[in-house]
């Protein structure tokens, strides 16, 4: 029983990590400015970028995938390792972080129509977090794919998409070839879940063709609309 309410303790720690707004929090200190009122209008790193420059989306960043590995230190230090849903506990922490990430208790706003919503970010960050929390070496092969389709593929949404998958093929391999949890899959499966429910409008326009553009892709629109414009 002490075990469980532990757990409960510890998840429910996962989240207010979780909700922490860090890009809400930079921008305002970096040009006093809301970051709700900016562009997509999303806390993370890409839209902290855009509001305030690469610095404060660097500084958003670290701080968001930061929330998501404490995940584990605390399940680690609150619930016994030989607790019977330890396992369990390991996957649902960070991912309460995601959620806290995507809806912050700590941004709530109130409706037009009178109805609560919480505000935060898509979620890639403290996914990336999260997974490194379970498995440390992680970030040496969603760090590098997520900066490619960053590059390459163009688009933030994909990016972000693409640390989600990422996680899913790495804890698909470290199960069915050393052994892991098979918990740990479904971790990347519902981070992807999560990530995509947040990413409707974003995956919407890059279906009509109409999403804005990063990396090379921006580049080259860029100076495409110079020269058709000369």
């Amino acid at each position: 029983m002490e075990a469980f309410a532990l757990s409960l303790v510890a998840l429910g720690i996962s989240y207010l990590l979780g909700s922490i707004p860090f890009g809400w929090l930079v921008v305002k200190i970096a040009t006093g400015r809301d970051i709700r009122g900016i562009e997509s209008g999303r806390t993370g790193g890409t839209n902290a970028m855009r509001a305030a420059g690469f610095l404060a989306g660097l500084l958003t960043a670290a701080g968001d995938v930061g929330k998501g590995f404490l995940t584990s230190l605390v399940v680690r230090w609150l619930v016994p390792a030989d607790y019977a849903l330890f396992v369990w506990v390991q996957v649902a922490a960070p991912l309460l972080a995601v959620l806290g990430h995507n809806y912050s208790i700590f941004l709530i706003e109130k409706r037009s129509n009178g109805k609560l919503h919480l505000r935060g970010g898509a979620g890639g960050a403290p996914c990336l977090g999260g997974a490194v929390g379970l498995w440390p070496s992680a970030a040496v092969v969603i760090l590098p794919i997520g900066i490619l389709v960053f590059l390459f593929g163009g688009y933030a949404s994909l990016t972000t998409i693409s640390i989600a998958l990422s996680s899913i093929a790495i804890f698909s391999y470290l199960h069915f070839v050393q052994g892991y949890p098979w918990q740990f899959i479904l971790y990347g499966v519902a981070s992807l879940l999560a990530l995509a429910w947040a990413l409707r409008p974003n995956l919407a326009r890059l279906a009509q063709g109409t999403e804005r553009a990063v990396g090379l892709r921006a580049l080259i629109q860029k100076r495409r609309l110079e020269i058709e414009t000369k």
